[in-house]
């Protein structure tokens, strides 16, 4: 495995690699790595040649009021973790390499966006958008794999790639959970331990929302409250969003016909958790 600090060096290798006939998938993560990012590593090991996992904590995806300067960061760690599961390259550019002093493009969204996380984050996705883009222009992938607990995240950059006729696949990859249901996060890291209880209050409420729909609840306000009224009965917890919504466009849905995307967004103390389900009359959260 390499390691690969420079953006023209990292483009330069993929050229080579594509003009040799190799394919090359691409996974773009901030580092302070666990099983959720492996899982996704693997996925992209077995679908191409060349594995290329970016480690980048993006400073346009925060807010000013976010936890850029505390999000964890260990790249020796994240890179043993790397080459554990077979990554090839490691790209992991500091900011003035992949920004500099005089940078001024973004890439902005107009709908999706404005629902869910992009609502208490303004200029969020468009720090991703803009930081998946560069970097699957950097590594010239034929497939970057993403995972579903950012769902809107997904959704974010496959609308992208489709507007703006982007050759390349986007593989969408299973929410990766902890023994006790918890979704994987590199912000878990922050939860102190009485606050583990709190936190898996967002995977209970998935659950107990797909145990009523497949009771026969169709209405998606006794959903919410349900959730609401559930993860609020624990310590420590202040809601940002529980929504119900059109798993494609993100538009709130009042009555549930075939299926929804129940989304959670949650501090616990002083930590923004994340969940998701796809809401059927059959399935059920993943384990």
């Amino acid at each position: 495995m390499e390691t690969i600090t420079d953006k023209r060096k990292m483009q330069q290798v993929c050229e080579a690699l594509r003009a040799s006939g190799k394919t090359i998938a691409l996974v773009p993560t901030m580092g302070f790595l666990h099983e959720g990012h492996l899982s996704l590593m693997r996925i992209a090991r077995q679908s191409a040649d060349i594995v290329v996992t970016s480690i980048f904590v993006n400073p346009t995806q925060f807010g000013p009021n976010e936890d850029l300067a505390a999000y964890p960061r260990d790249l020796e760690r994240d890179k043993g973790l790397c080459a554990s599961v077979g990554v090839d390259y490691v790209f992991a550019p500091g900011v003035e390499n992949l920004y500099g002093n005089r940078y001024q493009t973004y890439i902005d969204l107009h709908q999706l966006p404005n629902h869910l996380c992009g609502l208490s984050r303004p200029g969020h996705f468009r720090g991703v958008a803009t930081i998946v883009t560069k970097l699957m222009n950097i590594t010239k992938a034929h497939r970057a794999v993403f995972g579903q607990k950012d769902y809107q995240q997904v959704l974010v950059i496959r609308q992208m790639v489709s507007d703006l006729d982007m050759d390349i696949e986007i593989v969408t990859a299973p929410i990766i959970r902890e023994a006790d249901g918890l979704a994987m996060s590199s912000r878990n890291t922050y939860l102190k331990a009485p606050q583990r209880e709190s936190a898996l209050s967002l995977s209970r409420a998935l659950h107990k929302a797909q145990e009523m729909v497949s009771s026969g609840m169709r209405h998606s306000s006794q959903l919410i409250d349900a959730a609401r009224s559930f993860i609020l009965s624990f310590p420590e917890t202040a809601i940002d969003y529980v929504a119900v919504c059109d798993p494609l466009t993100l538009e709130d849905i009042a009555i549930i016909e075939g299926s929804a995307l129940m989304a959670l967004a949650v501090r616990v103390g002083s930590t923004r958790l994340i969940d998701n389900t796809i809401l059927t009359r059959t399935s059920a959260i993943n384990p």
